[in-house]
């Protein structure tokens, strides 16, 4: 886009007008890379499409602590509006977080509507019972899941814009997770069971432990909500109407998002501060360690929510044995995934140099 210098100059009757009334229109002088156009996509005018000049990528780090947009001229007597503990990049870039907030705001859906409840009758009562067990420790997890990303939106600068909207896209999808498996719950007569002992459902117990962004990244995108993305993916396994399949089939698109934005950070901390790599191995490692902790030690088990799946997914009690071998099924699914994630993000050293929990990958053969 050309300016003419006429539209560069203001016109003599705006100044005169401001001198007349004592206005300060001195503003008006003061531009950032002025003349900057973005131009539509064909998916419209996205986040990508305004990194433009220095608008665009951000520097390594950030003293902005005013709420200054990125790219907006700095006013010396701004006073600070955010106590942002996150202002060096690489403690939560990724190189396409626009991507997946745009990909957010295109495939929201309401639970209210796009789920066909009409299509849920009556269950055998050990599978209804099943159901609403799942959906109980499903609502908690999602509860989570919302609930820690939200904690370090107002601790992120604003020159880091990008990975906050998403990580806000993000506690409004899992918001509309547990809504939808709170309504499950009481959609067919059946209603809230036993709270999951989340001291032993992988890693959820932990995530609020977390001091750093990258490390509670590493918890709940990597080890936390992959493990449930696999359970999403198996929903036609264990869904009895098309509500159910729906609800799991638009669950898991939710939450595959999630999941590449941990990775895609991850590949970015690894490749531009590879001497943190031994801090998120540490965090990996406790990561593999929650994901087998009820293996050898039966009492630590969550053995609701494994016995709900197994009886979904055989058909019933009177099918548990087969149930329960489809469910092994589901565990070795979900370490394969864990592992495919792990070596996207730049860390598959630790399952050639034997320092991956041997027991996982145990499940991957």
């Amino acid at each position: 886009m050309t300016i003419s210098k006429e539209e560069l100059d203001l016109a003599p009757a705006v100044r005169e007008f401001g001198e007349d009334n004592n206005l300060d229109l001195s503003w008006l002088d003061t531009r950032g890379e002025w003349g900057v156009r973005a131009e539509p996509s064909k998916r419209g005018l996205t986040l990508g499409d305004i990194q433009l000049g220095s608008y665009g990528e951000p520097g390594d780090h950030s003293d902005n602590m005013t709420g200054r947009p990125r790219g907006a001229r700095a006013r010396n007597d701004a006073y600070r509006v955010g106590g942002y503990k996150i202002r060096s990049k690489a403690d939560i870039w990724l190189s396409n977080a626009h991507v997946l907030y745009e990909e957010s705001l295109q495939r929201q859906w309401s639970s209210a509507t796009d789920v066909p409840w009409n299509t849920i009758k009556p269950l055998p009562d050990d599978i209804e019972r099943a159901q609403c067990q799942l959906a109980t420790f499903l609502t908690e997890v999602e509860f989570v899941a919302a609930e820690v990303p939200g904690r370090w939106l107002a601790a992120t600068t604003p020159d880091y814009f990008e990975p906050r909207m998403f990580l806000i896209s993000q506690v409004m999808d899992e918001s509309r997770h547990l809504d939808v498996f709170r309504k499950r719950a009481f959609a067919n007569g059946g209603g809230l069971m036993q709270r999951p002992n989340v001291t032993t459902s992988g890693t959820v117990g932990s995530i609020d432990l977390s001091n750093d962004f990258t490390e509670m990244s590493s918890r709940l995108h990597i080890t936390g909500e992959g493990s449930v993305l696999t359970i999403f993916r198996m929903g036609e396994l264990m869904a009895y109407n098309e509500a159910e399949k729906t609800i799991y089939r638009l669950a898991a698109q939710d939450e595959a998002r999630h999941v590449a934005f941990g990775v895609m950070h991850l590949r970015y901390l690894a490749e531009t501060e590879p001497e943190r790599k031994e801090e998120i191995h540490c965090y990996l490692d406790e990561g593999e360690g929650a994901l087998v902790a009820g293996n050898q030690n039966p009492a630590s088990r969550d053995t609701a929510q494994s016995e709900a799946l197994a009886i979904l997914l055989g058909g019933g009690e009177k099918n548990f044995d087969e149930g329960y071998r489809k469910l092994m099924a589901v565990r070795k699914r979900q370490a394969r995934e864990y592992v495919q994630r792990v070596r996207s993000a730049g860390f598959g050293e630790r399952f050639e140099n034997g320092r991956a929990n041997q027991e996982l990958l145990a499940y991957t053969r």
